[in-house]
């Protein structure tokens, strides 16, 4: 057995000093732990750089595309910090560029050459960064008005409600923010499981560094004319920015973020009260059938759909059914939960296809399943027209729920205004808010203030030619803290 040395106070001193590069000596917790071990919570700070991806916005000519970004809440005494939205190129120059907390921008493109884009915003600018971008296309195959909020990149995407069926043009759209090459695999899944692919289409998928491709999804299984598709994107390497994008002949397009992670209960927010054809794909990942119970939580509470109440899944195959005209005038959002409380929890991706409008006049959406709000979560393109807005609140069966809405200056000026809101469990409540003599595009930013979680989603019509073009973009809490567990300097490691 070795004997341990014997350290004297000095040589401690140097150890640290060597380790660390700090001289200064703390006096351990009792019994040596340190405060994070001893029971004390973690501090929050906030977040000190903040990464997101914008898709290319459109392949057509004649598309029109407005780009917004804003950092919520007031500048601090004598903070710094950059945010920019470039190109996501080698060498690209800014297309926006934020200056202070609070107060959003805009920018311009127009036609098909406008790129993918990503930003970094650091400082005081960082927590809480958003961006989105709205991209009207009047006429043609892919006409509409097309609106996704831009994503920090990652490695994992669900997109339930895709397909590859005759009429449907979808891509998946893949983005690379960093220096070194990103490597994709898709998988499609099927109303019978795996759809199988062309040999050496859909794995190992190249993106190349500061690059941006779009993946047809029917390129990648031809003759698999599929009507409801959930489609699974991984990384092998890298890390990608991941939004799909969706085009009916005759019906409009619009893009389809990913579902939140897989999970046992989903919540579906802003059902717009005039849809005319709701459609609900979802898809379980795992080895075992869910059995989902479907509820519309509108602005009196919940009710089972009328012939809709449960969706039986089976395991790796996509399921779907067709809810019609579910709302019947009253906004809503969807809530799906396991039909037997007895049983374990199967997780589920689902998602919305939301058609608006008849006949020539059609107009097409999605919404994801949505995580909750959280802390603080907001979106950053909003229009001050009468009626072009609409904000729509849900919180699940059993708890109500309290939240501060406020609409931020628009980037051509205006006063910002705020509106305390309580949900009730199980209903949607939808409001309209904007800043007082706003002009030009404007944030909504949703805190939590007490109660549970709420779900939130904004709806933004721009009707054209007499057709309701309208998006719909899902909030989701924007991670504006981290958690830094506080922790002292613990010398008996030194004598172990």
């Amino acid at each position: 057995m070795k004997q341990r040395v014997p350290l004297t106070l000095a040589a401690v001193t140097a150890a640290l000093a060597a380790v660390t590069g700090l001289a200064t000596l703390t006096a351990p917790a009792a019994g040596g732990a340190s405060a994070a071990a001893a029971g004390k919570p973690a501090a929050r700070m906030p977040v000190e750089r903040s990464l997101l991806v914008c898709p290319a916005p459109s392949t057509s000519d004649i598309a029109e595309t407005l780009y917004t970004a804003i950092t919520p809440g007031a500048a601090a005494a004598g903070g710094t910090g950059t945010a920019r939205l470039l190109g996501a190129t080698k060498e690209a120059k800014p297309v926006l560029e934020l200056k202070e907390p609070g107060k959003p921008v805009g920018a311009k493109a127009s036609g098909a050459e406008a790129p993918a884009l990503s930003g970094v915003a650091d400082g005081f600018l960082a927590p809480g960064w958003s961006a989105q971008q709205t991209t009207v296309v009047s006429v043609g195959r892919t006409r509409g008005l097309l609106g996704v909020g831009c994503t920090p990149p990652g490695t994992d995407f669900w997109f339930p409600g895709v397909s590859t069926a005759k009429g449907r043009e979808d891509y998946v759209h893949l983005t690379n923010p960093d220096d070194t090459a990103a490597v994709v695999d898709i998988k499609l899944f099927g109303p019978d499981g795996v759809v199988k692919a062309e040999a050496g289409t859909s794995e190992n998928i190249r993106i190349d560094p500061k690059s941006s491709k779009a993946i047809s999804l029917a390129s990648l299984a031809p003759g698999a004319q599929l009507a409801d598709v959930t489609a699974h994107v991984t990384t092998r390497a890298g890390r990608v920015g991941a939004t799909a994008q969706a085009g009916e002949e005759g019906v409009g397009s619009d893009w389809l973020p990913a579902s939140v992670d897989p999970a046992g209960t989903l919540v579906l927010p802003g059902i717009p009260a005039d849809a005319t054809s709701v459609r609900l794909v979802a898809f379980a990942p795992g080895d075992e059938d869910a059995d989902l119970k479907v509820k519309l939580a509108g602005p009196t509470g919940s009710i089972s759909p009328a012939g809709s109440e449960q969706l039986h899944v089976k395991a790796g195959m996509t399921a779907s059914i067709d809810l019609k005209d579910v709302t019947r005038g009253e906004p809503g959002s969807l809530v799906l939960s396991p039909a037997d409380d007895k049983k374990p929890v199967v997780p589920v991706v689902a998602a919305l296809r939301v058609v608006r409008g008849s006949g020539a006049k059609q107009e097409t959406g999605f919404i994801q399943a949505a995580a909750p709000v959280g802390t603080r979560a907001t979106i950053a393109d909003n229009r001050p027209e009468e009626n072009a807005t609409l904000l729509s609140l849900t919180a699940p069966p059993g708890a109500d729920a309290t939240v501060k809405v406020t609409a931020s200056p628009g980037t051509d000026g205006g006063e910002p205004a705020s509106q305390d809101v309580t949900v009730k469990g199980g209903t949607t409540q939808t409001l309209t808010l904007a800043p007082a003599g706003g002009k030009g595009a404007y944030a909504l930013t949703v805190e939590t203030i007490s109660g549970g979680p709420v779900h939130a989603s904004r709806t933004l019509t721009i009707p054209r030619d007499g057709i309701p073009m309208f998006t719909t973009q899902t909030l989701s809490d924007d991670h504006s803290t981290v958690s830094v567990p506080k922790a002292t300097q613990d010398l008996s490691v030194l004598t172990q």
